[in-house]
């Protein structure tokens, strides 16, 4: 019950404060990560599975400790998975950044939407037009709505502090290392491979909720389904595809295309119809209500799931 309670108001803390805006325990993590890279890095898988190792090893040690002290207090545990659900999500950060990129088209300036553009993703937004930049957020709003969300509420519900804890460590590994790129082939393999195998089940819930959600931003639940199991796989991630597909088919636009991000260019499918629009600032908006609608549903459900 404690565990139920304390995710509940994790997610109602979030909602209401959204991340602290310093000494926020992600970017904290970031930066041990970082340097231990410095210290450990080769050009090896071996490598890479030592820094996970290393990195993810006292988080989880931590959230082992703090499940443990509040075993049989049921006030300090719930006050516990609060604060950690708090400090793990982001669903308001990522509607308020949502929000700001589609005030900014709708005002027609290109240089505020592209300034905002690097706070939900990785891509390079120098030379993205609004229907782009578009893309690019509601993409973002797909995928960290299922990695920042719905991951880390359903490891929470599973297995309490360490889950949260855990999940956040991985992922943030996989945002720093887990790219296809000369440095990190191979070392942030494991990183990469870990948080996919930690997000599988999660990606497929987060698609199911938003086709559910579909009718409440203008979509259709059966064709929205339909949208994802025709063009997931096109996706280079096995479970971003299930996501960006399932916004795809809601807000009833075209998503996937050619990405940049620094030096590196990836090509990816066409997800939604072929003859959709692109995404402008009202697909934005409304893909900001289906990541908040799915945020509720999730937490609906873990709160069920944890009381088990």
């Amino acid at each position: 019950m404690s565990r139920s309670l304390g995710l509940a108001l994790g997610v109602l803390l979030d909602a209401a404060w959204g991340d602290p805006r310093r000494g926020h325990p992600v970017a904290l993590f970031g930066a041990w990560a970082a340097g231990v890279e410095q210290r450990l890095y080769a050009d090896s898988v071996g490598r890479g599975v030592a820094h996970l190792g290393l990195t993810v090893t006292p988080v989880l040690a931590l959230g082992v400790a703090a499940e443990w002290a509040g075993r049989r207090r049921p006030l300090l545990h719930t006050g516990l998975v609060a604060a950690t659900t708090w400090a793990v999500l982001g669903a308001r950060s990522l509607a308020t950044e949502g929000v700001r990129m589609a005030d900014a088209l709708d005002a027609g300036d290109l240089h505020a939407a592209r300034a905002t553009l690097p706070s939900l993703c990785g891509r390079d937004p120098t030379a993205l037009d609004a229907p782009e930049l578009a893309r690019a957020t509601v993409e973002s709003l797909a995928e960290n709505t299922n990695d920042a969300v719905v991951c880390s509420l359903f490891w929470g519900a599973v297995a309490g502090i360490p889950g949260l804890v855990a999940h956040r460590a991985v992922n943030t590994l996989d945002a720093m290392v887990g790219h296809r790129t000369p440095r990190h082939g191979r070392f942030g393999a494991a990183s990469a491979r870990t948080d996919d195998t930690l997000a599988w089940l999660p990606a497929r819930l987060t698609a199911a909720l938003a086709a559910l959600g579909a009718p409440l931003v203008g979509g259709s639940t059966a064709p929205t389904w339909a949208t994802v199991a025709r063009d997931a796989a096109d996706h280079p991630s096995p479970n971003g595809g299930w996501c960006e597909a399932a916004w795809a088919g809601a807000l009833g636009v075209r998503l996937g295309g050619t990405n940049t991000y620094g030096d590196r260019v990836e090509v990816r499918g066409t997800l939604g119809e072929p003859d959709a629009p692109r995404p402008g600032a009202d697909a934005v908006r409304r893909a900001v209500r289906l990541s908040r609608w799915v945020t509720a549903a999730a937490t609906v459900l873990a709160v069920g799931l944890a009381r088990r």
